[in-house]
């Protein structure tokens, strides 16, 4: 009984590793606004248009004439500088790319210098820049919806080809491992599953080589060397990204607990799990986990089950913060295989009924 419970917890547990869904895709900008003479303009407004997808934005300078703005929606934009409502300079096909920040300056009125020859080469770059960008965010946005219609082959076709117009970011080498897990989570063989996986590894290496900090990109790359098997190095880069992203460090030690929890490792799993805790103790499905590995460690006694101390608390701890959630009823499962009492109001005594009841302990 206690191998087909702690299977089942396994099988439950499984989704943890699903492909991740896609970050956000936004940059930001930032500039200085000036007059014909060179000086800033205060209270100037900058209106940004998306004729393809209709996003407006609208930002107002300082008083040193300077603007700025994260969270703009990748894009190619006309930017208009407007003062007193009347348009005093604007540039056109402005590229907004995934996780960058462009600089866009304004001058006003006819007396503004002759451009340099140096200026009109800096002007050049950042037009060719700029259609770099845009290639890229078309090439991001159409990836992405192809995962989202489950087309990962073909996602993975268009990130490959962006991968070699600029090597050099990041986030397509991440994206384009995030297609291939979820190409081999579709495939039709193991052998087509340990290879996408390898590839995925791979594509989050070349990620972190660009961004040898992302936190993220070490918890995802853990999750492609789990799926190999590699499982030394996953936990080694679970335990890498908790030190680069602390923040999410709850998540980080969750994965690694489903991890050993999945290979049949209940000691592991425990020591990863109460750090989730530490970390985090509203984390529900936590409790949930730590109490189907202790249910692994039960031992049998004629045709009763022995729990280790701390299951059941573990079970009614998850049914507090979550009572209807998706392992509700495997949890009260769990605790009537033990013999302990469903106390919807953890550690207060009440019973589901609404009475008093004194904790049992395990059978």
């Amino acid at each position: 009984m206690r191998k087909y419970m702690y299977l089942a917890a396994a099988l439950l547990l499984a989704t943890a590793f699903a492909v991740p869904t896609w970050a956000q895709m936004e940059g930001g900008v930032r500039g200085v606004v000036k007059d014909a003479d060179g000086k800033p303009i205060a209270g100037a407004t900058i209106q940004m248009y998306d004729s393809a997808t209709g996003r407006k934005y609208q930002l107002k300078t300082n008083d040193k004439g300077e603007y700025r703005s994260i969270g703009i929606n990748m894009g190619t934009y006309k930017m208009t500088a407007l003062v007193g409502g009347n348009p005093i300079d604007e540039h056109n096909n402005v590229g907004i790319g995934v996780g960058q920040e462009q600089v866009v300056d304004f001058q006003g009125g006819a007396g503004r210098a002759p451009v340099t020859e140096e200026q009109r080469k800096q002007i050049e770059e950042t037009q060719k820049q700029n259609e770099k960008v845009k290639g890229l965010n078309t090439s991001l946005q159409q990836a992405k919806d192809l995962e989202g219609a489950g087309n990962f082959d073909q996602a993975i076709s268009v990130l490959q080809d962006a991968t070699k117009v600029d090597p050099n970011q990041d986030l397509i080498w991440a994206y384009l491992g995030d297609a291939q897990r979820g190409a081999a989570a579709k495939a039709p063989d193991a052998a087509a599953r340990t290879q996408l996986y390898q590839q995925a590894v791979d594509s989050y290496k070349k990620a972190l080589e660009i961004k040898p900090t992302s936190g993220a990109y070490m918890g995802q790359l853990a999750e492609a060397y789990a799926k190999t098997g590699q499982t030394d190095k996953a936990v080694e880069e679970y335990t890498a990204a908790v030190t680069a992203d602390p923040e999410n460090a709850s998540k980080y030690y969750y994965n690694e607990g489903v991890l050993f929890t999945n290979m049949g490792k209940p000691d592991e799993a425990l020591a990863a799990i109460d750090k989730v805790i530490q970390a985090d103790p509203n984390r529900a499905e936590a409790y949930y986990l730590k109490g189907q590995n202790l249910i692994a460690k039960s031992t049998t006694k004629g045709d009763k089950m022995i729990a280790p101390e701390g299951t059941a608390e573990a079970f009614n701890k998850y049914l507090e913060l979550q009572p209807n959630g998706k392992f509700a009823e495997v949890a009260k499962q769990m605790l009537a295989a033990i013999g302990a009492p469903i106390q919807t109001n953890f550690g207060k005594g009440k019973s589901s009924s609404g009475g008093t009841t004194k904790k049992k302990p395990n059978q």
